[in-house]
């Protein structure tokens, strides 16, 4: 797991506009890098507008958010647009870069088997591609709040 004082491993993933984003492509700008279960969930509709509100914020703080979660790019598309977000959603089906970034775990299901889902979580990334601040387990209502002190 990446943690504060890291080098952000870099990775790509398709945007909700379906063009490839690196992580790498927001060097000189802070990041909050935040991991989210699904599109069209309360908790993550909550987390998401609590950006999109604070944006102007994040903005004058020479930052940018950038949300990841297993959903389609459709999905992000459709999500996007409804909450009028003005930053982007990353696809990441398989979890890959969720559980690179210890941002899923194996959780036990009804069934005796476990799955693999995504623990909410954010990071904050300086200019220079550092991870200043880490965030695992947040809670929805406290994310954005927790983002901002630390940028």
């Amino acid at each position: 797991m990446p943690t504060v004082g890291d080098v952000a491993p870099d990775f790509e993933l398709l945007s909700d506009e379906g063009k490839p984003i690196k992580l790498s492509d927001f060097r000189g700008k802070k990041v909050i890098l935040y991991f989210y279960p699904a599109d069209f969930t309360s908790g993550c509709e909550f987390q998401a507008c609590s950006f999109r509100d604070a944006y102007t914020e994040v903005q004058a703080k020479n930052a940018v958010v950038i949300g990841v979660s297993p959903d389609s790019v459709d999905s992000h598309k459709k999500f996007r647009e409804a909450l009028k977000l003005p930053f982007h959603l990353l696809a990441d089906p398989d979890k890959k870069i969720a559980a690179a970034w210890d941002s899923a775990a194996l959780k036990p299901q009804d069934d005796g088997t476990t799955k693999l889902k995504i623990v909410r979580s954010h990071f904050i990334i300086d200019e220079q591609g550092k991870i200043t601040d880490a965030q695992p387990n947040v809670k929805a209502a406290d994310s954005k709040k927790l983002a901002l002190a630390s940028l």
